[in-house]
This record gives C-alpha cells, sequence and structure tokens, in this order.
C-alpha cells in the first residue's frame, strides 16, 4: 500500500509498528456521557498499531470512576494480554461495555496497568485537544479518529484479515 500525501502534522496508521507502541500524550483528551466530564486528562497514553487509530488510556485517577461498573467478560489482546471490561452508568443512562482496562498487562506494556480506555462511539462525545473524535468502525476497535490520523483503518466489515 503506498502512502498518501500527508499534511502537516498528520499520521499515516499503517506507518505505525506492530507490535504496538506505546506513547506518552500531554494532550488534553477528554469524555463526555450524559452531560457529565466522565474523563479528563494531559496524561494519558497512546497506543498505536498497524492500521489502527489511536486508543488513549487514562490514569485512573483522572477517570471518574463512580461513573464504571464492572461487567462480566473479557477478551484477550495478542500484545497487553487480558483486558477487563466497565458499563459507563450517568442516572438512568447506561452505555454497556463503553470502557476497558489491562489490570495485568504483559511486562512491555506494563505502564497500562489498570488505566481505562473509552470507546468513542459509545460515549457522548470524545476530544482530543478540543477536536471531536470519531470512532473507529466495528463492534471490537476503540481508535480515536481525528484529522491527524490518515487510514484506511482496520474495523470496517472486509478488513478482518488485514
Amino acid at each position: 500500500m503506498n502512502p498518501p500525501k500527508l499534511d502537516p502534522g498528520q499520521e499515516w496508521v499503517w506507518n505505525y509498528p506492530r507490535p504496538p507502541r506505546l506513547e506518552q500524550s500531554a494532550r488534553l483528551v477528554r469524555v463526555e456521557f450524559a452531560g457529565r466530564e466522565i474523563a479528563r486528562s494531559t496524561r494519558t497514553w497512546r497506543v498505536l498499531e498497524t492500521s489502527h487509530p489511536p486508543i488513549f488510556y487514562f490514569p485512573r485517577e483522572d477517570v471518574a470512576m463512580d461513573a464504571l461498573r464492572s461487567t462480566s467478560g473479557g477478551s484477550f489482546c495478542e500484545w497487553k494480554g487480558n483486558a477487563s471490561y466497565f458499563d459507563l452508568a450517568v442516572g438512568e443512562r447506561i452505555s454497556r461495555r463503553a470502557a476497558w482496562t489491562y489490570e495485568h498487562p504483559v511486562r512491555a506494556y506494563s505502564a497500562l496497568t489498570g488505566a481505562i480506555a473509552f470507546y468513542p462511539g459509545r460515549v457522548d462525545a470524545a476530544y482530543v485537544d478540543g477536536e471531536r473524535a470519531q470512532s473507529q468502525e466495528g463492534n471490537f476497535y476503540g481508535g480515536w479518529i481525528t484529522s491527524e490520523t490518515v487510514g484506511p483503518f482496520k474495523g470496517s466489515p472486509g478488513t478482518e484479515g488485514w
């Protein structure tokens, strides 16, 4: 696949590495749900993986943990290990499996221990430095698409084999 022409500051997700790279971020990253700010941080981790838009992981201290409820089930990432999930609940509104964490990630990703990631499509709004992020297609991947990320992105129908 040939890289597209990128504007200054843009990243082509096919240049991201595999296995994924962890990158600390000082950007202001926020999540809103049911009229409430659920997460706000300038000390997130970005996970950058080939063909995926970045995923932001928030330190728990920067998340309204009272709005998260542990839920059953989990998933396995070949790189990071076993993930567990949270429902997001504010008042009468509930978003199922809106967030996840790695309580015991593999050593290479130990910086993510206990950090919380959110699916941008399962919250009311997710922002990176004031820009509203779009969600990655599909029901499994949780990438945050902004104007700086250029695809095509894995997740839409027909991309399972990428």
